[in-house]
C-alpha cells in the first residue's frame, strides 16, 4: 500500500462530492460538496482542494452500467477527468468503477437518520467516501493503484 493522502470525487450534473483519506490510506472522510453546474468553476475549486490537501492522486468515480458498459455519463466523466488531470498535473488522476456507490451512500445515510431532502449534498460526499474506500481496499488487496490512469495530453 502506497503512503499518502488521496482525494476522491463523485462527479454529478448538479454537485460534485469530494472525500479525502489519511496519509496511511486507512480511513476516507467527507470534505465538501462542490456545485457542479458551472464546470470551469468546479474544476478551479477542485484544483484548490488538490493544492490544499496535496494528495498523491485523485480518484474519480466512473459511472458504469450494472453490466460494466459505459454510456453518456461515463463519456462526460472521462472528459471531466481529462481536463482535471491537465489542470492538476503532475498529480495523477485515476478512474475507478463507481457502480452502486450512490445507492450504498444513500442507504448508509438513511440508516443514520439523514433525510433525503436535507442530505442531497451530503449524499455526494458520502458517495465520494465510498468510492475512495473501495479504491483503497482494491489497492490493499491487489498491491496496485486502483482503476485506470488518465493520460495527460498536452
Amino acid at each position: 500500500m502506497r503512503k499518502g493522502r488521496r482525494l476522491a470525487i463523485d462527479v454529478g450534473d448538479a454537485r460534485i462530492g469530494v472525500a479525502s483519506c489519511d496519509p496511511d490510506g486507512i480511513l476516507a472522510t467527507p470534505v465538501e460538496t462542490v456545485p457542479g453546474r458551472d464546470v470551469p468553476a468546479a474544476q478551479r475549486r477542485l484544483k484548490q482542494l488538490v493544492e490544499e490537501y496535496e494528495p498523491i492522486e485523485v480518484v474519480v468515480g466512473l459511472p458504469r452500467s450494472l453490466r460494466g458498459g459505459e454510456g453518456p455519463a461515463a463519456v462526460k466523466v472521462r472528459g471531466f477527468a481529462g481536463t482535471l488531470a491537465r489542470m492538476i498535473a503532475p498529480v495523477p488522476v485515476r478512474l475507478v468503477d463507481e457502480r452502486m456507490t450512490t445507492v450504498t451512500a444513500s442507504q448508509g445515510l438513511r440508516a443514520a437518520g439523514v433525510r433525503s431532502k436535507k442530505g442531497r449534498s451530503v449524499v455526494d460526499q458520502a458517495a465520494a467516501v465510498v468510492i475512495l474506500q473501495q479504491a483503497l481496499e482494491s489497492e490493499r488487496v491487489s498491491g496496485k493503484p486502483p482503476g485506470e490512469g488518465v493520460e495527460v495530453v498536452i
